[in-house]
């Protein structure tokens, strides 16, 4: 915040120069770091920035799904793009100064910091404690998501060598103000800025209220919870908490597998029941990159895209013959497309409680425990959904497969294959080429910043 607002001071003052005393007065555009933050007011408009900025293109905006199902993944897509930095990811060609893993980089800590500025001022919410709690929980959750994207994505995967030893990410926790050699962290190992995240979420839970309008609620830090125990392969706590959420949100699944998207086209903008955790796209703010890469114009009005990601036919032929999701793709041009990413306004789909289903159904499978229901029974919950006969057994492969087919082109590709340890095309779970480049203009300025291998 600061740098910005020094800069905006700084070209205020040579502008004044040689002016009447009269004019040099404190500009209005800009705040010294002791008078920022000093009201409620202040705190809350902060806030809305970090929503703003877990909000950008490059983050929950849609570029850190994209960035998931797109690299390496030529099994499922055919991108056909312009933009050399997801052509490169695609290709898994990234150089240091991808402009998409640079861009991704910026924007989490960009909200990182607005998250800080909230978390170092919450005591000046003094309207009420539910207030002020809730302004806490919403900041830590935010700062916890970004954190918890960056780790998967810059660092090396969980069950890939020592994840106390291997370098995850810089752990920031307090507000960057004036720059000094404290500015120039190196990385955290994976483990603590995982066990930052999981502290976060923790007490993000306990302080967020059940329903929080467009803000995120305790059910979508729960879920968000519940993902991080799945990366660390923690499946009790994991299950625990899928539970918690499907138990108490109150949330039930969409009736229609289709209505969970074309929100804007078909719902007047209003958000699916069974999102959990999502970000707001509308005419007037809001990007979803997901729609600009993967959706075109497909006669219908208010669809759009770039047309970038082409869906492949031996993915819709995967699935089984009865599942209205093999049908949930549009042929247009000779090539299909996802029906999930159409809509230009649609909202940006961070969590489901489908996912929440599927977590519970396999930890407990993992497990053999029947936590809140049995696999089985959680797997025909989706199956049925989709027009499929329920199964008569389960096995952990029908899990993790029903998982696959669900979560398609919702940014769950490439995480999904490093969790599992699976192949990505031709490329091993744990190869180097599948994790991002700490980007080139950070480790110039910062000397600490050990760079990853390959790069």
């Amino acid at each position: 915040m600061s740098n910005y607002f020094k800069a905006a001071l700084l070209l205020g003052t040579i502008t004044l120069v040689g002016c009447e005393k009269r004019l040099d007065i404190a500009p209005t555009a800009s705040i010294a770091d002791n008078l920022a933050l000093n009201t409620e007011g202040d705190v809350l408009v902060t806030l809305v920035g970090a929503y703003d900025g877990a909000q950008s293109a490059a983050a929950y905006g849609g570029d850190i799904m994209v960035l998931n199902d797109l690299i390496g993944n030529s099994t499922n897509i055919n991108f056909t793009g312009t933009f050399a930095g997801l052509s490169d990811a695609y290709q898994t060609q990234m150089v240091s100064d991808n402009s998409f893993a640079r861009d991704t980089w910026a924007a989490c800590y960009n909200t990182i910091n607005r998250c800080n500025n909230v978390l170092t001022a919450v005591a000046k919410v003094t309207s009420s404690t539910a207030k002020r709690n809730s302004v806490e929980g919403e900041a830590l959750m935010l700062r916890a998501s970004m954190y918890f994207e960056l780790v998967r994505l810059y660092a090396k995967f969980v069950g890939d060598g020592d994840y106390a030893t291997n370098p995850g990410v810089p752990l920031v926790l307090t507000p960057t103000g004036n720059v000094t050699d404290a500015n120039y962290p190196a990385r955290a190992t994976v483990k603590a800025v995982y066990d930052q995240v999981i502290a976060d979420l923790t007490k993000a839970e306990t302080l967020l209220p059940n329903s929080n309008g467009n803000y995120v609620n305790k059910w979508g830090a729960a879920a968000q919870l519940s993902r991080v125990y799945l990366m660390l392969k923690d499946y009790a706590n994991a299950r625990d908490a899928a539970n918690r959420v499907i138990t108490g949100s109150g949330k039930n699944l969409a009736a229609n597998f289709g209505s969970n998207w074309f929100t804007f086209l078909n719902n007047a903008g209003a958000t699916p029941s069974e999102y959990l955790f999502s970000l707001k796209v509308t005419a007037q703010d809001g990007t979803n990159s997901q729609n600009t890469y993967f959706g075109r114009n497909v006669g219908i009005p208010g669809t759009n895209g770039r047309s970038d990601c082409k869906i492949r036919l031996a993915h819709i032929n995967a699935y089984e013959n009865g599942d209205f999701r093999k049908t949930y793709f549009t042929l247009s041009g000779g090539n299909y497309y996802t029906n999930k990413h159409l809509d230009r306004f649609g909202d940006v789909a961070i969590i489901r409680l489908a996912e929440m289903f599927l977590t519970r159904a396999e930890c407990n499978q993992r497990l053999n425990t029947t936590v809140g229901a049995t696999p089985l029974a959680d797997i025909n919950r989706i199956r049925t959904r989709v027009g499929l006969a329920s199964l008569a057994t389960v096995t952990l492969a029908d899990i993790t497969k029903e998982r696959s087919f669900e979560l398609a082109f919702e940014g769950h590709n490439l995480i999904e294959a490093k969790r599992l340890q699976t192949t990505v095309g031709a490329l091993a779970w744990n190869d180097a080429k599948l994790i991002l480049p700490i980007p080139r203009r950070e480790t110039d300025v910062n000397k600490n910043l050990v760079q990853n291998a390959g790069y």
